[in-house]
């Protein structure tokens, strides 16, 4: 299986760095200042599991042929367009599209362009950054992708991106269910998101707070009932490990969303937070917790934008 990764950013890039690691045939697509770089330095991962740098082969736009097999996507939702027009020219007329981006929204704009039957599910737990240097820095203990098949006429095509993924150095799961683990990962992120934004902290320091626990897992709570409203509720097991994670002492978890607001850069408050508000207004779930993250991220977009104006 031949498979094509959007960038050699920090999610792209540690995860189809480490297929190619393990012997997957993968080539990423980028730029060519990246491409350069690459040629240079290689592509270098530093990460508790174990650093490496790797030779890896890479194409640019003018240069991608329609050869791949699979198109691995890791954009951030506001550049979704983008991908999707970079990533087409290099897929064969039977190849498919892996999105690993969050919420739920992106497989409509998807299934329009590709088709439906060209589009999987999938969803990536990792904490990672793209340093100045171009090293990829892994930054908490996990690293796990989850992928499946949203009809039926998918499943061989996942089971043998399966067999690509043997021996790779972080954690997967082919799921049949696939959506419903895109809808678990959307309740935890829209709570870490929220209220790290709202707050401006990790969550250590907001549990550190009279309140920080109890307004945390109301969010939560929010979140998950949207979910459920749309008929796919959270596994209670699954709430209990949240519910630890969003409320552990002295941890220094958080949203990326915090750490773009941080740097000034665009968020994807809109697709996050924005798009699970909606689907609560839509099946009357009350949402207060998820209406103010909302018109925060959306207070601070609009600041941005004015003072990008001048």
């Amino acid at each position: 299986m031949r498979i094509l990764v959007l960038g050699a950013g920090a999610v792209g890039g540690y995860f189809g760095g480490r297929m190619t690691q393990a012997g997957a045939d993968v080539t990423f697509l980028v730029r060519p200042k990246r491409a350069e770089a690459l040629a240079r330095d290689g592509l270098r991962i530093r990460s508790r599991f174990g650093d490496c740098t790797l030779n890896v082969q890479c194409v640019t736009a003018e240069r991608v042929e329609a050869q791949f097999d699979v198109a691995l996507l890791t954009a951030k939702a506001f550049d979704l367009d983008g991908a999707m027009e970079a990533v087409a020219p290099g897929l064969r007329a039977t190849g498919l599209v892996l999105p690993l981006l969050n919420g739920m929204s992106h497989l409509a704009r998807l299934d329009e362009r590709f088709g439906r039957e060209r589009v999987l599910g999938g969803v990536a737990y990792i904490a990672a950054t793209l340093a100045p240097d171009g090293e990829i820095r892994h930054l908490n203990d996990f690293h796990r992708l989850v992928f499946g098949s949203r009809f039926p006429e998918q499943r061989p095509a996942c089971d043998a991106l399966a067999q690509a993924l043997a021996g790779v150095a972080f954690d997967w799961q082919q799921r049949d269910d696939v959506e419903q683990a895109m809808w678990d990962k959307w309740v935890l992120l829209a709570s870490l998101a929220g209220i790290t934004c709202l707050m401006r902290a990790h969550v250590g320091d907001i549990v550190a707070t009279p309140d920080g626990a109890r307004l945390t897992l109301a969010l939560l709570a929010e979140s998950a009932a949207v979910a459920e409203a749309m008929g796919h509720p959270t596994p209670e097991k699954t709430l209990a490990n949240y519910r630890d994670l969003l409320t552990q002492r002295n941890s220094a978890f958080s949203a990326s969303m915090l750490r773009d607001i941080e740097a000034g850069g665009r968020t994807e408050g809109d697709h996050i937070l924005g798009a699970l508000l909606s689907l609560a207004r839509e099946r009357g779930v009350p949402a207060p917790l998820l209406e103010i993250a909302t018109t925060h991220l959306g207070a601070y977009a609009a600041r941005r934008q004015r003072e990008a104006a001048g």
